[in-house]
Order: C-alpha cells, then structure tokens, then sequence
C-alpha cells in the first residue's frame, strides 16, 4: 500500500495494483485500526475522471462532515496527491504528507 497523506485519524494511500484501474483515486483507512495494515478501507474516492479533475466519493462508511474534511484536503492538496501515485506506480519512494489541522 503506497501512503501518501495522514490527516487527522485517516490515512489516504494506494496501492500499486490500481494503476490498472480505469479511474484514479483514493483508498482512505483510519489510523490506529488493528485492520489498517491489510486494507481496512472505510472509503474509496475518486479523484479525476478521463484524466480531469474530479474528485467523489466512490463510495463510504464516513460521515457526512468526514467525507467533507478529506474531499477539502484531497481539493486543497491535489497535485501533490498525484505526483505521489506517479511515485507508487513507478516503484519509487514517498514522501507521506501530514496534515494534523481541518483547514
């Protein structure tokens, strides 16, 4: 799983895999689930559609504000999120962004 931004109690990563996937996006686990290490996945985002920016949910057992919060982040911090899965996809290093504030 490539991690690439903690915030606040989740974490938003991909995995390698999804480079076959027709659609870019986002797996989003909680931090500190027993479960987090093998995909415990509590929501899937997409965030582009035939190569533009689109960011929606995919699909969630968030809240209503927490979707929200991390819709903004992945909003606010879009093109770093994308280098980053070129960096996974390509077998290379990370560099985790944290973000420990709601904007």
């Amino acid at each position: 799983m490539g991690k690439i931004l903690y915030f606040l109690c989740f974490i938003l990563s991909v995995f390698p895999t999804d480079a076959y996937e027709n659609r870019r996006h986002i797996h989003v686990t909680r931090r500190g689930s027993k479960k987090s290490h093998t995909g415990d996945t509590v929501a899937k985002i997409w965030i582009e559609e035939n190569g533009n920016k689109k960011i929606e949910i995919a699909w969630s057992e968030l809240s209503a504000d927490e979707e929200a919060d991390i819709i903004a982040v992945i909003d606010a911090n879009y093109d770093h999120i994308n280098k980053c899965i070129d960096r996974v996809f390509s077998g290379k290093k990370v560099d985790i962004l944290r973000i420990n504030k709601k904007n």
